[in-house]
């Protein structure tokens, strides 16, 4: 591990800690503005993409340029794509339940309550979970199988995640499919393919990381605690406990993969 640039990769980690804290400290003042907090989703995926581009220009002349780029390249495409499908989702809608139930809950003011349990906490879990996109600006091996690997593994992500939303856009702006389960296309053989496209994409983006021991070492808890959030934590749990009720959803849960995809069971 001693040849990985540990000097200038702790500076990134400053530089990254604030480039995401800005990117919520900024929707914040947005969000107070406007009244509604449910736009520090769409600084989710804006949050990653200014880590990675701050890294970019951070690890100039320490990593190899091939494998920066193509890092950089591949968190911003995934994050605005993910920022521009959730801006386009809740246009003209009002505050998020999710935000709403838990503000009513505020011991004091809202926004600073907001400011306290939802903007500064995602820009923590924003800086958390780049650091495989931080330490593989500073790997200085030229482009791999392993490089590769992971960049495959993206794209698979990328896919479902896209395709997913884009399905299941269209299946809700349906009128005839109000209170419907959606279980169609890639949401046959996967109850979310939006979240195990996520999955897929840290996890590649760990593997980018992982041409250099200390750069993978540093950066493993990234693509676990996603995992938790996607699988257990605020992602497939949470949501699947909000549809429980919903009529057809326990046939659907019967016949379709929780999450790995899978073909369909019949529906016997």
């Amino acid at each position: 591990m001693s040849g990985f640039p540990w000097g200038a990769f702790a500076q990134n980690l400053g530089l990254a800690a604030a480039a995401a804290f800005a990117v919520m400290l900024v929707t914040f003042a947005v969000a107070v503005r406007k009244g509604v907090h449910r736009i520090v989703d769409v600084a989710w995926g804006v949050g990653f993409t200014a880590v990675a581009v701050v890294s970019f220009l951070a690890s100039a002349g320490e990593g190899d340029e091939g494998r920066r780029i193509l890092v950089t390249v591949l968190t911003s495409v995934w994050g605005l794509r993910l920022a521009l499908h959730i801006a386009r989702r809740g246009r003209g809608h009002g505050e998020d339940p999710r935000y709403e139930a838990m503000l009513a809950k505020a011991p004091g003011s809202r926004d600073l309550y907001a400011l306290r349990m939802v903007y500064l906490l995602q820009g923590a879990l924003v800086w958390l979970v780049s650091l495989p996109v931080q330490a593989a600006q500073y790997v200085s091996t030229g482009l791999t199988g392993l490089t590769l690997a992971g960049a495959a593994l993206w794209a698979v992500g990328l896919f479902f995640e896209a395709v997913g939303d884009a399905q299941l856009a269209r299946f809700k702006a349906d009128p005839a499919n109000r209170g419907r389960v959606m279980d169609r296309g890639l949401w046959s053989w996967t109850r979310h393919p939006n979240y195990f496209g996520d999955f897929c994409v840290w996890w590649g983006l760990f593997l980018l990381a992982c041409d250099s021991g200390a750069a993978a070492a540093v950066s493993v808890l990234s693509p676990l605690v996603m995992s938790y959030l996607l699988i257990s934590g605020s992602g497939k749990a949470l949501l699947e406990k909000h549809l429980a009720g919903r009529a057809g959803f326990a046939e659907y849960t019967a016949r379709t993969s929780g999450f790995f995809p899978m073909p369909p069971k019949s529906r016997g």
